[in-house]
C-alpha cells in the first residue's frame, strides 16, 4: 500500500489506435497542492477522471490514499472529493437544499451533517446566497457551491479539473484564495491550462503534452529561470 495520497503508474488510455494517454505515472504526498498543467486536449481531463474512477483506464492503475481505484471504489469514495470542469448542479436547489441532499446521499445525518454543511458554508463564504437558487447565483458562487459539496464529507483529497474556468477575474480570485485555504489540510490536484494559476496556488506542478508527462517538479523548476509562457512553448515543442 501506497504512502501518497494520489498515485499514477503507467496509466494509459487508448480509443481505437488515439492514444489519449500514455504511461502517466506521479506521486503526490499528503498535504500538497499540485498543478496539473498543459494545452487543451492534453489528457489532463482523462487522467483525472481514470484518477477518480469515472474512466477505466486501458493498462496502469491508479490509487487514492494507498486504495487501488479501480477494486475499492467504497473506500475511494469516502477519501476523495471531485470537482469536474462545470460540475453539475440542482439549480433548482438553493445551495443549503443541495448540500442537505448530498450529505443524505452519502449516509450523513443529524448533528454530523448540520456541524459539516454549517463548516463548508463558512470555508466556502456561501452565507449570502444560501438560500437563493442555484440557478440564480453567478458561476462563481456556482464553483464555490460546487466546492462546499465535495468537501462536505471532509475528504482527504480533492481533485478539480479547470476550476476557474469562465470565470471574471474577481471570481477567479475568490476562487484561488479558498484553493489555498482548503490545501492547508488536503491533497489538492489541480487541473488547468492557465499559467497564472500555477503560480497563484500550487506547490508543484505536473505537466503533460499530447498525452505524456513532460515535466514534474516544483514551480522554481518549472521557470528554469525563464517566463512561463515561454516554458510552456518549450515543453510542448520538446514532445
Amino acid at each position: 500500500m501506497s504512502s501518497a495520497a494520489i498515485k499514477a503508474e503507467g496509466l494509459s488510455k487508448f480509443y481505437g489506435p488515439f492514444a489519449a494517454i500514455r504511461d502517466v505515472s506521479f506521486e503526490i504526498p499528503q498535504g500538497q497542492i499540485v498543478a496539473f498543467l498543459g494545452p487543451n486536449g492534453a489528457g489532463k481531463s482523462t487522467t483525472m477522471k481514470i484518477l477518480t474512477g469515472y474512466m477505466a483506464p486501458s493498462a496502469g492503475r491508479a490509487f487514492i490514499m494507498g486504495h487501488d481505484v479501480a477494486h475499492e471504489r467504497s473506500a475511494i469514495a469516502n477519501r476523495l472529493g471531485y470537482l469536474p470542469e462545470n460540475g453539475p448542479l440542482y439549480t433548482d436547489m438553493t445551495p443549503r437544499q443541495l448540500l442537505r441532499f448530498m450529505g443524505t446521499a452519502r449516509g450523513m445525518s443529524g448533528g454530523r451533517l448540520e456541524d459539516r454543511m454549517a463548516a463548508v458554508i463558512q470555508q466556502c463564504s456561501l452565507g449570502s446566497v444560501i438560500g437563493k437558487p442555484i440557478g440564480k447565483l453567478s458561476k462563481g458562487f456556482r464553483q464555490r457551491v460546487g466546492m462546499a459539496q465535495v468537501l462536505l464529507h471532509e475528504p482527504d483529497v480533492l481533485i478539480m479539473d479547470e476550476p476557474t474556468s469562465g470565470l471574471d477575474p474577481n471570481q477567479i480570485r475568490d476562487v484561488r484564495e479558498a484553493i489555498r485555504s482548503i490545501g492547508k489540510s488536503k491533497t489538492i490536484l489541480l487541473s488547468t491550462h492557465i499559467l497564472q494559476e500555477v503560480e497563484a496556488v500550487a506547490d508543484r506542478a505536473i505537466f503533460i503534452h499530447e498525452g505524456r508527462v513532460v515535466f514534474d517538479g516544483s514551480i522554481n523548476q518549472l521557470h528554469a529561470g525563464r517566463e512561463l509562457d515561454q516554458r510552456f512553448a518549450e515543453l510542448t515543442k520538446a514532445s
